[in-house]
């Protein structure tokens, strides 16, 4: 099953994304992750891409599509696969209609007062990579795993992250007309705990 996740960015995709790939045995195709990896590695692609991530903007079309077709090329995307972050656009979705057959689009419906919640909420632990919410926290500026200093990243300060849902507004919210078009659309509740999530989408897949 090739399976597209839509949704705001802290709408839980990836959370969801790493369960379906476990419970469904394909793989899970983040292009944040890619992109955090060349990021890491400081390879061309990551240097180039760098400043624009940092201000909270998109990478460009012809590289993100590019990057997505060679790796759905590979042997495990042969049975399906889980899309995470990608199509963010009309033109990457029409790209990929090209390559590709989608069976079906989910989109993980959550209000903009808490995606900005959870986002600003994050705080990172450059010591052990870990990251937590401040409600669980209790106050604490301490990473509860390793003792390190906490942090707020730049793309989880809340200027940014109002700046990533206007993108996703104006680029990214069209997707959901688009797949709806094609009877392919998914409209999951995304907020609760995640097992409730999980649940409402195995649901509607085992239908």
């Amino acid at each position: 099953m090739n399976i597209i996740l839509l949704g705001a960015p802290g709408s839980g995709k990836g959370t969801m994304a790493q369960k379906l790939t476990g419970e469904l045995n394909i793989p899970q195709i983040s292009t944040g992750d890619i992109f955090r990896k060349n990021l890491k590695e400081e390879t061309p692609l990551g240097l180039q891409i760098k400043d624009i991530l940092n201000s909270g903007g998109l990478v460009p079309d012809e590289i993100t599509i590019e990057i997505v077709k060679n790796r759905l090329a590979e042997p495990d995307c042969a049975h399906g696969y889980i899309l995470d972050g990608f199509p963010r656009s009309i033109v990457q979705a029409k790209a990929l209609d090209g390559f590709q057959r989608v069976d079906c689009a989910i989109n993980l419906d959550v209000d903009k007062q808490t995606i900005v919640s959870r986002l600003s909420g994050r705080r990172f632990c450059p010591d052990c990579n870990g990251t937590f919410h401040v409600s669980a926290l209790g106050g604490s500026d301490t990473c509860p795993v390793c003792g390190g200093k906490l942090i707020t990243r730049k793309d989880d300060s809340e200027e940014t992250v109002l700046e990533r849902f206007r993108v996703y507004e104006t680029t990214t919210l069209p997707l959901i007309e688009y797949y709806k078009a094609q009877g392919k659309l998914i409209n999951i509740d995304g907020t609760g705990g995640v097992e409730a999530v999980y649940r409402r989408i195995l649901d509607v897949l085992r239908k």
